[in-house]
């Protein structure tokens, strides 16, 4: 969260969609929580951990920031204590020298509930409706209504999940993403119903497996039968551009249809090295995986308009029909995330096939701007439309305000980061390092001097290199 942002928060004081929370006893309280399934069960809001009633930012200790975000992560993730488990992340910000937590809590397209009471938000107050049959009810209506993720099918014939071929894999996953993950000890039909995948409606009796359960775990015929429309269609179109070059037409589970998408984007998009945070990184995948990410988590499943990934000479284009909050390109200084399938994107972070939530719009222009120089595009509408430039921009250089290099070749960011940890090496060391002969460094070192990114000082034998950018 931007500073302004939260100033706004606190001048705006509490509300329907903002709460203030202090610390107790070094120790986030219950009443927290409570809000947390408030905001899910209603409109979202944001919370804000360390200011007073009244909006004064009273802080907490920077030693206790990360205790307390680990804190609220594993909380709100434990099944046995939120349910279905949320995975949000806290944001720190320092408002007048004052550290406090921030998170935004969207809402979600089941009832949340808190231990096992249920909380609805009512002004600037969160309600206990648990044992309120009337607003119970109207909570699942409102809910399954908005979502069409939940929509039940109770009909469903059940040995079409493949959850016996599927789940241990989904279970490991998210092991290696969290060694403690509460799906390491879960037996399979537990995980499907913690991720709500199951669940039964009070207010008309019906339970079964899910429009989210069926298109992560669903075989393809189960998925014709209960979502007719879903069909994601992957084409290449760069020489023959009334029809297409290649074509991949998808079908299968959400889970599959990942790594399908992904494939694609590989086989006809050109993959860049580049040295990011001191590492050397294919930074196409990490566009792809954002990209597919948001076409599978978020687009709405009960139209009959197919997702789209169209790859052209010069750019990557996604669209997929959408519940739009918003009309327009999405800003990302000030994009507030907002889950079009909460159960689906929830599973996609369980497993590592998406990021905490909000994450991915950031990650998408830090790694396009490296990629092309460019940004990308993001346009919400009823079709949402992302748009990646695939081409080098002309202006793209080194130092882009991204804290690496860009805008040239791998072997020559590699020299750049080896003279900057040594200045005194020589062409052979370069060499031996970056597994190159010799002519090919003196060639690459001498394309950076021509560039102006080093200098030499001194002799060749007691000299030194100067990285200049």
């Amino acid at each position: 969260m931007l500073v302004d942002q939260a100033r706004q928060l606190l001048a705006q004081g509490e509300g329907l969609t903002v709460e203030f929370k202090s610390i107790q006893a070094g120790k986030l309280g219950d009443s927290l929580f409570e809000t947390v399934s408030a905001f899910s069960n209603r409109y979202g809001g944001n919370i804000l951990v360390g200011v007073a009633d009244d909006g004064t930012a009273i802080g907490i200790s920077p030693s206790a920031s990360e205790g307390l975000r680990r804190n609220f992560a594993n909380r709100i993730s434990n099944p046995e204590i939120m349910f279905p488990p949320l995975y949000l992340a806290m944001e720190e910000v320092t408002i007048d020298g004052k550290l406090i937590l921030s998170v935004y809590v969207p809402p979600h397209s089941q009832p949340v509930r808190f231990g096992s009471k249920t909380f609805d938000r009512a002004e600037d107050g969160d309600v206990n409706i648990t044992n309120n049959a009337h607003l119970m009810a109207t909570l699942y209506q409102r809910k399954s209504a908005l979502y069409t993720e939940r929509k039940v099918f109770p009909f469903a014939d059940l040995s079409e999940l493949r959850i016996a071929e599927l789940m241990p894999m989904v279970r490991q996953a998210a092991i290696n993403k969290r060694p403690d993950h509460p799906w390491r000890t879960m037996d399979d039909w537990s995980i499907f119903r913690s991720a709500g995948l199951w669940e039964h409606d009070p207010a008309s009796g019906v339970e079964g497996v899910n429009m989210a359960g069926v298109l992560l775990f669903g075989s393809e015929r189960l998925i014709l039968s209960c979502v007719p429309g879903y069909f994601i269609d992957c084409v290449l179109r760069r020489e023959n551009l009334d029809r297409y070059d290649d074509r991949l037409m998808i079908r299968c589970n959400l889970l599959e249809a990942f790594d399908q998408i992904m494939g694609f984007i590989a086989k006809h998009t050109l993959d860049r090295f580049f040295v990011v945070d001191g590492k050397r990184t294919g930074v196409r995948d990490h566009i792809a995986f954002e990209v597919v990410s948001n076409i599978l988590s978020h687009q709405e499943f009960a139209s009959s308009m197919p997702a789209r990934v169209t790859i052209e000479r010069d750019r990557l284009v996604t669209e997929n029909w959408n519940r739009p909050q918003r009309s327009g390109p999405i800003d990302p200084a000030n994009f507030r995330p907002d889950p079009k399938n909460p159960l689906i994107a929830a599973f996609f972070v369980n497993t590592g096939l998406a990021d905490t939530l909000g994450s991915g719009v950031r990650n998408l222009y830090r790694y396009t701007q490296i990629y092309s120089g460019q940004d990308p595009q993001l346009i919400e509408g009823d079709v949402f439309k992302t748009i990646i430039p695939l081409t080098m921009s002309e202006d793209t250089h080194v130092g882009i305000d991204v804290g690496i290099d860009v805008g040239i070749g791998e072997s020559a960011q590699l020299i750049l980061t080896a003279l900057r940890a040594d200045p005194t090496m020589t062409a052979a060391r370069l060499a031996d390092t970056l597994d190159i002969t010799e002519r090919q460094a003196q060639r690459l070192v001498a394309q950076l001097k021509q560039r102006g990114l080093v200098r030499r000082e001194g002799g060749s034998r007691y000299g030194k290199w100067v990285v200049l950018k």
